[in-house]
């Protein structure tokens, strides 16, 4: 299992990618996807929203971002033991997290690993999109928070 973290945030909040590291590999354990690879990648608004313009014809910021490699229906996900499968890509902005952080009460980390979850659900096919589907993210998302 690989969680790779990445860092490009001139002057966002600090936070250590190998805080981000292993909590992505206790979510990777928990979903038994130990043979899966993941890329993160740490920014700022600035870049987040020229990701969220390019790819989601969205012009603002936003607190994350996912890019599956392939495409996945949840509850179908990877099988476990399979060669390495790269999941994709999760974009978290540092600044709207400490933003949110902040308006929640609690540290950045805790958010940052609540993006983490959200991010990677959507890279295995979980939506929101519907009020069933915004249920069973919402529990997933909590289930991810909770073992990592």
């Amino acid at each position: 299992m690989t969680a790779l973290v990445r860092r490009q945030a001139p002057g966002s909040p600090p936070l250590r990618g190998e805080q981000v590291r292993r909590l992505a590999e206790r979510m990777l354990s928990y979903l038994n996807l130990e043979d899966s690879e993941l890329s993160i990648l740490l920014t700022n608004d600035e870049f987040i929203h020229t990701l969220n313009l390019e790819h989601r014809e969205k012009d603002k910021p936003t607190d994350v971002l996912s890019f599956p490699l392939n495409e996945f229906s949840a509850p179908e996900v990877p099988l476990p033991g399979q060669n390495l499968l790269y999941l994709g890509d999760v974009v978290i902005s540092l600044d709207t997290a400490e933003r949110q952080a902040k308006g929640r009460k609690r540290e950045l980390l805790a958010e940052v690993r609540f993006l983490l979850a959200h991010g990677l659900l959507h890279l295995l096919g979980y939506d929101h999109a519907e009020p069933e589907e915004k249920k069973e993210m919402t529990k997933r998302t909590r289930q991810l928070v909770a073992h990592s």
